[in-house]
């Protein structure tokens, strides 16, 4: 390994009903992404945009805000535990 592998950023990918999807590597990007996202979700009753805009917004804004990741583990928490036969 050189000095320059070191050093360099991992690429970020988001697993959507296992496929992986490549995250752009800027951290302005990805936050306006995620919002334009979620804000066309919220049209979704308008024409091509859909309501399936917004969890994907929320998915992506969840590697950068804390606050959305921390809902987003919960959400999964409760979604694993009610899988889980008793």
């Amino acid at each position: 390994m050189t000095a320059a592998d070191e050093n360099r950023i991992p690429e970020r990918k988001i697993s959507v009903f296992g496929r992986e999807f490549t995250m752009p590597q800027s951290r302005g990007l990805r936050i306006t992404i995620g919002v334009l996202l979620t804000i066309g979700g919220l049209l979704g009753f308008l024409p091509i945009l859909g309501f399936w805009m917004v969890p994907l917004g929320l998915l992506v804004l969840s590697y950068e805000i804390a606050m959305v990741r921390r809902q987003r583990r919960r959400l999964v928490v409760w979604w694993e535990r009610q899988r889980r036969p008793d």
